[in-house]
């Protein structure tokens, strides 16, 4: 994880919407990303959004808003890819995870931290007025979120009760066997998130960082997104601890 990035460029094409707009950021120096709570910058490019602070979150949002909808009223089709990385004093406990949302506004002052991964709150979780899509790099297994174990990729809509997820790994290009990645293990690791706005299917792929994008992906699933994206929206990050003084970092992000 300690990549000696010291990286800051940002690849920015104009227009507000998938499709005629991308970004590539290798690192966050010189950015303008909107951070709130314990979100903030390192000194060598890394985006911190916990930085060991017990029950503390942090967020990171790209500044401006995005128009998601087509002409029709459908979401555009659009891709992610980010790379991350998780740690802690303690070697294989970390708590608890970080999230990539897409939200209508950048406002969660009223979102815990702990479990709800600074989303959400006991009252709001699930609720159909979030209007929030997210994917979740958990290492905690929370039973009232019926969450699979305590190492798992997860895609979230309105709240931490995923739709589908499934343990942390990929699968091997040639062999088609399956390999674990441990989230909290301290190691880079990237994730491919692409939604097709045509067939309403959602995909997220994750690996090591030296690899490249597998063919299969982790988890595949057929969801529309319209009722739940608005038509102006944020993209950014959550996290959040509790009694452990975990670390969540962003190393590199892009959007198209």
């Amino acid at each position: 994880l300690l990549l000696s990035l010291g990286l800051h460029h940002a690849s920015i094409i104009t227009g507000d919407s998938p499709g005629d707009f991308q970004f590539l950021y290798l690192g966050f120096l010189g950015t303008n990303l909107s951070m709130d709570e314990t979100a903030t910058i390192t000194s060598n490019g890394l985006l911190e959004l916990t930085n060991g602070t017990l029950d503390s979150k942090g967020h990171a949002f790209y500044p401006s808003p995005l128009h998601f909808r087509a002409p029709n009223g459908k979401v555009h089709s659009f891709s992610v890819t980010f790379v991350f990385g998780i740690r802690s004093s303690y070697l294989s406990m970390t708590r608890h995870g970080l999230a990539f949302v897409v939200a209508p506004n950048k406002n969660f002052s009223d979102a815990l931290p702990n479990q709800y991964l600074g989303l959400t709150n006991f009252v709001k979780n699930n609720s159909t007025k979030n209007h929030f899509f997210a994917i979740e790099l958990d290492t905690v297994q929370n039973v009232e979120f019926k969450d699979i174990d305590s190492n798992h990729v997860g895609i979230d809509i309105n709240g931490l009760n995923s739709i589908k997820s499934y343990t942390a790994g990929y699968y091997d290009d040639i062999s088609g066997s399956f390999h674990n990645l441990s989230l909290n293990s301290g190691n880079a690791m990237q994730v491919w998130v692409d939604y097709s706005g045509e067939a309403k299917q959602i995909n997220v792929a994750i690996a090591s960082l030296q690899m490249e994008k597998p063919a299969r992906s982790l988890i595949s699933t057929t969801y529309d997104l319209s009722p739940v994206i608005q038509e102006s929206a944020y993209i950014g990050f959550s996290s959040s601890t509790d009694e452990v003084d975990s670390r969540h970092y962003v190393l590199g992000w892009s959007f198209s």
